[in-house]
């Protein structure tokens, strides 16, 4: 039975859950792009971005304890499941960059930075549009494009990581290296795991449209 012949109100729940871990992805991301646009008070942003983690692990909780309970579900638990920790995992790797700038004293961000920050927020918007889809399916095309959108912005995140690291190692210094490649890494990371969202939502489509 596909998804839109679910209207019982508990299904409800799942739908919640999902929407406000992608306004959370949506904050982080602007979050990060705020900080690399006005480069001050990092501790007291990173605080900010600290307790968006925080709202996220206690949705993705709240999920899993829901999955556990809920004998009917809208979509297949396994789906459930997936979609929740690839939401999850999004929040956690703009976090874990964002960190890096503290633990490696990051003195100014540079560009590569910034194009990952614009590549994670277009993402994030894709997958708040996707998740606000899943409700009802009734634009599957509008989830396709989110899908097909967000595939597009991980190359673009591979190929800044590549120009990136290229620029990185004309450097001598190998400290410098460690730590830019570490940052670089994480932000790329979240670009990958935005596009593990998009996998989610294929597989979705798939089996419920």
């Amino acid at each position: 039975m596909g998804l839109k012949s679910w209207v019982v109100p508990q299904d409800k729940i799942f739908f919640e859950l999902f929407e406000e871990q992608a306004e959370i992805v949506c904050e982080a991301a602007d979050l990060l792009q705020n900080i690399f646009t006005d480069y001050t008070d990092i501790p007291e942003k990173y605080r900010q971005m600290k307790d968006l983690e925080h709202r996220g692990d206690a949705m993705a909780h709240r999920a899993y304890e829901e999955l556990n309970r809920t004998f009917i579900t809208p979509i297949e638990p396994e789906e459930i499941s997936r979609l929740t920790t690839a939401l999850d995992d999004v929040i956690d790797f703009i976090d874990s960059g964002t960190n890096m700038l503290l633990i490696y004293e990051i003195e100014q961000p540079d560009e590569f930075m910034i194009g990952f920050a614009s590549v994670i927020r277009q993402a994030a918007e894709e997958i708040r549009t996707g998740v606000a889809g899943l409700r009802t399916l009734n634009d599957p095309e509008t989830i396709k494009g989110c899908c097909i959108e967000i595939n597009r912005l991980e190359n673009q995140a591979d190929e800044i990581l590549s120009k990136a690291l290229q620029n990185l190692f004309k450097t001598k210094d190998p400290v410098i290296i460690i730590k830019l490649k570490d940052i670089y890494e994480h932000f790329e990371i979240a670009t990958d795991k935005c596009e593990d969202v998009a996998d989610v939502f294929a597989s979705i489509l798939i089996r419920h449209t």
